[in-house]
């Protein structure tokens, strides 16, 4: 049930990689196919749940499964007991939001979960059990042994033998990990990285929509002189920026840190690889850049990066050198595809084995929602 977008549009001026096209309201992108499953709602599609329905990820799951007519049968929406009977109104339809319990699942084939990590590790084993295929958004589960950890467009292989409604349990990797892998894998695959080196900007919407509200709030306190409201981070995030918000571990690293590093190895499957990353919370509102620098086994150049880059699925490019006009968080906001510019040699090395570029995608959506829906587009 696979099938082709037909994006219109006029592709202009090779020279440089400033590939134009117009895709549903994408900006400078290069040219690329666009997989979709076509279906929607369909007697014989699967049964779907979506935990944590309320969330900034769960309502972003709703708009994903519309946009790519995502075949099901049945929609439940689970939540904690104060959303329940709340009415949504989604593709058509009025549902109500049903109190999530260890007995929400018997009749469902694939669940997806953004509910936090404490409710995904008591209720995803429970819904494995019932039959129903989970595919978490958490962090709960992405070092387990035997959970694939999935992004589609790098290791889609990692399924290999988990299906809609056979149960089991698959993690969507970090926003930030999926965000520098959707860039970087067709580096690796083109010359093979030895060294990542990581510096993150991260958006609001990594710490859910309280964090994207107080964002907004600050931003009107302090353009307005008043005292700033500070309920979601220990600092003022209007105008600032600071290291994230996670958990710091013994080595001096955060929690985010080393979910990129643990993540890449295992997405990978080489845990000699040398990463280190640097990742900050900055006061945008849904989409995270990045500054990757990268050292590689063999001597590739700007040219070879670029083609590389604009025939990998899900990739668009933003390179042109001459306007200074490379990929903002505003050029990935509400987009599908992760964006890259900035594409160069690494001065600093005295050979051609390495490379920096800047890259920006939409934390909720490929970040999230969308590599999920993804994973169990192939789980059909």
């Amino acid at each position: 049930m696979q099938g082709t977008c037909s994006c219109s549009g006029s592709i202009a001026s090779l020279r440089g990689y400033q590939l134009q096209q117009r895709c549903r309201g994408s900006r400078v992108v290069t040219r690329r196919q666009c997989l979709r499953v076509q279906a929607a709602k369909t007697a014989d599609g699967p049964s779907l749940a979506i935990v944590g329905v309320t969330g900034a990820v769960g309502q972003e799951f709703l708009r994903v499964l519309k946009e790519r007519d995502f075949p099901y049968s049945n929609l439940k929406l689970l939540a904690s007991a104060r959303s329940a009977g709340r009415t949504v109104e989604w593709d058509g339809g009025s549902y109500t939001i049903e109190e999530l319990t260890e007995q929400s699942f018997g009749d469902v084939d694939i669940a997806l979960f953004s509910a936090g990590g404490s409710i995904s590790k008591k209720f995803a084993p429970i819904a494995s059990d019932a039959g129903c295929t989970v595919v978490d958004n958490s962090s709960a589960f992405r070092m387990s042994e035997g959970v694939p950890l999935v992004i589609p467009e790098v290791n889609p292989d990692a399924l290999k033998g988990v299906s809609a409604g056979k149960g089991g349990i698959v993690a969507n990797p970090n926003c930030s990990t999926i965000i520098a892998l959707m860039a970087v894998t067709p580096l690796h695959r083109l010359a093979g990285v030895k060294r990542m080196v990581v510096s993150t900007y991260q958006a609001a919407s990594g710490a859910g929509q309280a964090a994207m509200d107080e964002l907004e709030l600050q931003t009107r306190e302090a353009l307005d002189g008043k005292p700033i409201t500070q309920n979601i981070f220990p600092f003022q995030y209007a105008f600032n920026l600071f290291s994230h918000n996670s958990p710091m571990t013994g080595n001096g690293y955060n929690e985010e840190e080393m979910k990129m590093v643990k993540e890449t190895h295992k997405i990978w499957g080489e845990p000699d690889i040398a990463i280190t990353a640097t990742c900050i919370r900055v006061p945008i509102m849904r989409a995270h850049a990045e500054s990757i620098n990268l050292e590689f086994e063999r001597d590739v150049s700007e040219e070879e990066a670029l083609e590389a880059l604009s025939k990998a699925a899900g990739v668009s490019i933003i390179n042109d050198r001459a306007a200074n006009r490379f990929p903002t968080p505003l050029d990935a906001s509400n987009q599908d595809d992760v964006y890259v510019g900035r594409v160069r040699r690494d001065i600093s090395r005295p050979d051609s084995r390495g490379l920096d570029l800047f890259v920006c995608g939409d934390q909720i959506k490929k970040g999230a929602a969308l590599n999920a829906v993804q994973i169990a587009e192939l789980l059909l």
